[in-house]
């Protein structure tokens, strides 16, 4: 199927397009306006959620006075301050109300038109998710393409989710799968992984996408991203491979400082038995002894931060932003329609 090509005979279904906007006031109108050509015609229900994440410019404003010239299915939520992209992103998925959920960014890099194609093979190829990849990246060659090709391949390694991108925002997803994963911290860009912890990596599918120049605004990223990726690598390593059994992690690293804890100071109690040395003053006994506190913090410690934390932002009333004016809509109100 060419990029330009009609979508047809689509299974029914509604459709909740999630947009986070930051400092993008310039953006609103153009983005607004190229999400309904993107989708003229559309033959299901639809609704754009765009969700202003504590701008300090005229965004929110500009998001009423745009969203209210196209109509109720377009539909604003303003979050109390600036939560960072990936719960703003959480925000809309909670208030998107389709069976099908997009996610794309608000710098007009991210191209609508490719939605209808995208929704087609994800409900056509009974797929959880489809990602999209950006083939022809407009952006710069060393502080952006080279990093994130670094990072594409490490994070396809670590977690066993064979993409290309994992950077591109545009995704589309079954809405109960995605419902399943509580986004937070700087989860983000690490979607894929997280959402195979609920399902098989084979119903994720990639499909090459447009990717556009910025014309307005300024990007909100830079190369200190690059070290945020390395972290949470580490966090979706953890979560994928010992979500259920945390203690297993942190459990076989303190029984490696304690075996070696134990080995070294085995040795010296041995020399201090045998030659009669003096080893309270020595190096390696304070390498022993601090390898065994060590051991028994990653342990206790660890696991129960860990298990804690994970708990807090699963349960049903932890969320990691605050919305201002929350709306409340019935199933069959504010919908775009053919």
């Amino acid at each position: 199927m060419s990029e330009n090509q009609p979508v047809n005979n689509v299974p029914p279904h509604s459709l909740s397009i999630v947009i986070p906007m930051y400092n993008e006031a310039e953006n609103v109108e153009p983005m607004i306006t190229r999400v309904h050509e993107g989708l003229a015609g559309y033959a299901h229900p639809w609704e754009l959620i765009l969700v202003d994440d504590g701008s300090s410019d005229a965004t929110p404003s500009e998001l009423r006075r745009v969203g209210a010239k196209f109509g109720p299915h377009v539909r604003v939520v303003e979050l109390m301050r600036n939560f960072r992209q990936t719960a703003a992103m959480q925000a809309g998925i909670d208030a998107a109300r389709g069976d099908v959920i997009v996610t794309l960014d608000g710098d007009l890099q991210n191209d609508p038109i490719d939605i209808p194609r995208m929704v087609a093979r994800l409900l056509n190829e009974d797929l959880d998710m489809v990602a999209g990849w950006r083939k022809n990246r407009q952006d710069g060659l060393f502080l952006r393409k080279i990093p994130s090709r670094i990072a594409n391949r490490l994070i396809a390694r670590i977690t066993g989710v064979k993409l290309n991108d994992y950077g591109c925002s545009l995704k589309v997803f079954r809405g109960s799968v995605i419902r399943r994963v509580r986004l937070y911290g700087e989860m983000h860009r690490f979607i894929p992984a997280w959402l195979a912890t609920v399902t098989t990596p084979r119903r994720i599918a990639e499909e090459a996408v447009s990717h556009h120049a910025r014309q307005f605004g300024e990007s909100k990223y830079g190369i200190s991203r690059t070290f945020r990726v390395i972290l949470d690598l580490i966090s979706v390593y953890f979560f994928m491979r010992f979500r259920a059994r945390p203690g297993h992690f942190f459990g076989g690293a303190g029984l490696g400082l304690g075996a070696l804890g134990s080995l070294i100071l085995i040795y010296l109690a041995g020399l201090k038995l045998f030659t009669h040395a003096d080893i309270g003053t020595r190096p390696l006994f304070f390498v022993g002894f601090f390898s065994i506190i060590m051991a028994v913090q990653f342990i206790l410690t660890g696991v129960v931060a860990e298990t804690l934390a994970r708990i807090y932002f699963e349960s049903g009333s932890s969320r990691p932003y605050e919305v201002r004016s929350p709306q409340s809509l019935t199933a069959d109100e504010a919908w775009h329609k053919a």
